[in-house]
């Protein structure tokens, strides 16, 4: 797996993914840049997010799941001082679908985050991270 990151300007970049997918990054205003993008500790966040509900959604289809969508809130704090790591993050899903069993719910919550999301176990390393979840009917 590869990426590259090219400075732009201010403290604008761009992010090109090995797969060739790019994305646009930016720092805040207070250190010079000028909101154009995404902060790179979002990016993170992001990625946690998205690693976690491909595990998720998966293992709910695997099982016969009526999903009928899946949302993710990533809420996290971070260290006050240099460097400024996660210490603690928390995924809050919400799962909606028809007949969807609670049981297999929480264990798709639970492998993912125990067993398969690369980078859950990555980022367990240095932050606490929670699960939550939440089951929606579909059409509510």
């Amino acid at each position: 797996m590869r990426a590259r990151v090219k400075w732009l300007d201010h403290m604008s970049f761009v992010g090109e993914s090995g797969s060739g997918h790019s994305v646009v990054m930016d720092g805040s205003p207070e250190v010079g840049g000028r909101d154009l993008g995404i902060r790179p500790m979002e990016m993170l966040l992001l990625g946690l997010g998205g690693c976690a509900s491909f595990d998720v959604v998966l293992i709910l289809q695997k099982a016969r799941q009526n999903i009928t969508d899946c949302q993710v809130e990533v809420s996290a704090e971070r260290s006050d001082t240099v460097p400024k790591v996660f210490t603690k993050i928390h995924l809050q899903f919400t799962v909606e679908g028809s007949d969807l069993s609670e049981a297999r719910v929480s264990r798709a919550v639970s492998l993912s985050a125990e067993k398969y999301c690369s980078a859950s176990k990555m980022l367990e390393k240095a932050a606490e991270i929670t699960h939550g979840y939440t089951i929606k009917k579909a059409g509510e």
